[in-house]
């Protein structure tokens, strides 16, 4: 099963590509698109572009099921508006099922595991990553 991990920032999505094997190993996969982003929020062309850039990476990589890492709504870490609307949009995808899943779950997850990252993981997909982990 191939599950991809997101964590929202800005106007980013940062995606991570899990693959679990049916021996329960869970693999890295090291795709050329690690980010996704919504140019201009207010453009309908943009959001049309981004909701297709979307879609394009889900079908292509054959990707199952996301989960998105949940933020706040509100209080000092709560996530900006534009975050929001990303994830709406990419909960509307043709391809696969979206879940959100706790940051609270995400952190009691590192916490009890020892985790190695892969090495071809770049600095800025550890919390898509850990997502994606969580999920399993």
């Amino acid at each position: 099963m191939k599950v991809c991990g997101i964590e929202l920032k800005s106007n980013q999505v940062i995606l991570t590509v899990l693959e679990k094997q049916d021996d329960d190993i869970v693999i890295y996969v090291d795709l050329k698109i690690k980010k996704i982003s919504l140019e201009d929020d207010e453009c309908n062309e943009s959001v049309k572009l981004f909701f297709s850039q979307v879609n394009s990476f889900l079908e292509e990589n054959q990707i199952q099921k996301i989960f998105i890492k949940k933020r706040a709504k509100k209080g000092n870490f709560a996530g900006g508006p534009v975050t929001f609307k990303m994830e709406g949009l990419m909960q509307m995808n043709f391809i696969c099922e979206v879940d959100l899943i706790a940051a609270a779950t995400v952190n009691s997850y590192e916490k009890k595991n020892s985790i190695e990252f892969p090495s071809e993981l770049k600095k800025y997909q550890v919390g898509s990553y850990l997502t994606a982990l969580a999920s399993f």
